[in-house]
């Protein structure tokens, strides 16, 4: 089967003339001026084929410009010392204290929900706020909770599991009550970890193979970024280990951008969806968990 999309655009080069040029015998036109004609085409084609997306998922926690291979279009980021390095994410599984694979009893589980309790908040509640992956939660987030709570940064880099000695000490229900003891001993009553993912696609538009080309002092914009944020946040109540999860709406924006400044319009991209993914949370937290909101 033919290619249609190929074959009902392609120029046709072959002729009586043998010549490989697109005019016959009959032709009214100049051999310069079909070269031209056949020239120009070729070069709509090509840019047609380059058309095309790319798709990218990365976590909040590491949501630094993603250099595609082969393209040196800005300077290299900061430099990151091991300790504060991005190495994964925490697990849910971890934090709300769940051993996959284990096995629950009928019992346990009606035990469960008869003491299961709504997590509630209060307008001096203390929060132990958590960014999985991250050694300090964003500060846009500290600062949307902080205008309703107290809120106690902490670390969100996963634990470390280099000796075997240690796959007993890391197991998620430890984890769990040592992570609720931390934040007993600093007056905390609630746990407020969230995660958070930035999935992008990459549009490339048809000046694509001319973005390097100056045109009187300027790149022609060659790209346009469509990007998501989706985040989750779990609350533990650190008394009796209860636990509640939501997810705000979810945010997108687009970009369109030209190849020296992709890394800045990025990054600035990033940074508004976080601001605006922070905002809402916090609004959404207020509004289902706490009695602040009925206050105001």
């Amino acid at each position: 089967m033919k290619p249609l999309s190929l074959v009902n655009n392609a120029v046709d080069f072959s002729n009586e003339s043998g010549m490989g040029l697109p005019f016959s015998r009959h032709s009214t036109q100049s051999p310069s001026k079909s070269m031209k004609l056949a020239t120009l085409s070729f070069t709509a084609l090509s840019c047609l084929l380059l058309i095309g997306c790319d798709r990218t998922v990365r976590s909040i926690s590491s949501s630094g410009y993603i250099e595609k291979p082969g393209y040196q279009g800005h300077a290299p980021g900061p430099s990151v010392t091991p300790e504060f390095q991005y190495r994964g994410e925490l697990s849910e599984f971890d934090v709300l204290g769940i051993t996959p694979g284990a096995i629950a009893s009928e019992n346990e589980i009606r035990r469960a929900l008869d003491n299961a309790k709504r997590v509630k908040l209060h307008s001096d509640s203390s929060l132990l706020l958590i960014q999985s992956g991250a050694a300090f939660p964003d500060g846009g987030m500290v600062t949307e909770l902080g205008k309703h709570f107290q809120v106690v940064p902490f670390s969100g880099l996963p634990p470390t599991k280099d000796a075997p000695s240690q796959s007993d000490t890391f197991s998620p229900p430890s984890f769990s009550r040592l992570l609720r003891l931390a934040a007993a001993k600093g007056g905390n009553d609630t746990i407020v970890c969230y995660w958070g993912i930035l999935e992008s696609e990459t549009e490339n538009l048809s000046t694509k193979t001319v973005s390097w080309m100056p045109v009187v002092n300027w790149i022609v914009p060659d790209e346009t970024q469509h990007m998501r944020i989706r985040l989750k946040v779990a609350l533990i109540d650190v008394r009796t280990g209860n636990w509640s999860v939501f997810s705000p709406k979810p945010f997108e924006q687009s970009n369109i951008s030209r190849s020296p400044r992709r890394a800045a319009v990025d990054q600035k991209q990033v940074e508004r969806l976080k601001a605006e993914a922070y905002t809402a949370s916090a609004k959404e937290l207020v509004r289902l968990y706490s009695d602040v909101a009925k206050a105001e």
